[in-house]
């Protein structure tokens, strides 16, 4: 007899591709236009890229950057979350947010449908590559792995970053989360895109994909798209479901909303069809805590 399970667990989900421009307001009208838009869509649950609201300044060092920090609760999570409270949807949002006087994070702010403030997730993982000198401007995440559990479902949330790590995703789902969201600014170096573009743009969507099948979850990836300085944004944006298939996914160059309807009863019933959290031999994961095994 085939597993009966609970269909009645759909949630409609959505991930805005947006490009990006210096100046914050016009960034930030335009997120709450595409919340909106998705809502009208349909969308229960919204999710924004990373650092939605202005260029990704992390191209260069500059300390008057840090003017553009906001704490949390501040002027752009207000708007957000009344944006959550007006269309009724959970919105998922990440920010520079200034905790301290010298202490900045790269942070997601997840509001419930009612507009309340029910998560926040700083990222674990800075990068310091050419062009991405986040290590600059962004603290450690020390919130830990974290699952939130919303109108519409338990959401996770990682950053960027955070998307090559299979710990990171590992530990979220045994947070509890279902949906597991990427907000996400990559793109490709100018001088590096003819040969080796269509294989970085394949490993980060097959990362990701991957972290769905090995944890039986929803991943939802919103990328940005566009030129902003010397990158180009490789937008891609893509949902996929907890077989790592592929249920809806952007375009490489243009403005998206990418949604799709997410049976979070397929949660149960991919893990005990492919049961990889009954069989992790927990007792003999303990060097995963060592830099490197001499």
């Amino acid at each position: 007899m085939p597993y009966q399970y609970d269909k009645s667990r759909k949630t409609k989900v959505a991930v805005v591709q947006m490009t990006c421009t210096a100046e914050k307001e016009p960034n930030v009208v335009k997120a709450l236009a595409r919340i909106a838009e998705a809502a009208a869509k349909g969308a229960n649950v919204v999710c924004l890229q990373e650092l939605f609201a202005g260029h990704y300044f992390c191209q260069s060092e500059d300390h008057a950057r840090f003017a553009e920090a906001e704490p949390i609760p501040g002027p752009t999570s207000e708007r957000l979350s009344a944006a959550a409270k007006r269309h009724g949807v959970v919105v998922v949002g990440s920010l520079f947010e200034k905790r301290a006087a010298g202490i900045y994070h790269n942070t997601a702010v997840v509001f419930d449908a009612d507009g309340q403030q029910i998560g926040l997730y700083r990222k674990m993982h800075i990068p310091d590559d050419p062009l991405y000198y986040e290590k600059f401007y962004f603290t450690p995440g020390d919130l830990g792995f974290r699952s939130f559990d919303t109108q519409f479902g338990k959401t996770g949330v990682c950053v960027c970053w955070d998307q090559w790590y299979p710990e990171a995703a590992r530990l979220t789902a045994l947070a509890g989360a279902e949906i597991l969201f990427y907000p996400t600014a990559i793109g490709w170096l100018p001088d590096e895109k003819a040969e080796f573009g269509a294989s970085q743009h394949s490993a980060w969507e097959t990362m990701m994909r991957s972290h769905a099948i090995a944890n039986g979850v929803f991943v939802a990836a919103p990328n940005r798209v566009g030129r902003e300085g010397k990158l180009e944004f490789w937008g891609g944006s893509f949902i996929c479901d907890p077989n790592g298939n592929l249920l809806a996914k952007a375009s490489h160059d243009k403005e998206e909303i990418v949604l799709a309807e997410c049976d979070l009863g397929l949660v149960d019933v991919v893990r005990t069809h492919w049961p990889f959290l009954r069989d992790r031999r927990i007792d003999a994961y303990g060097d995963l805590t060592k830099r490197y095994l001499e």
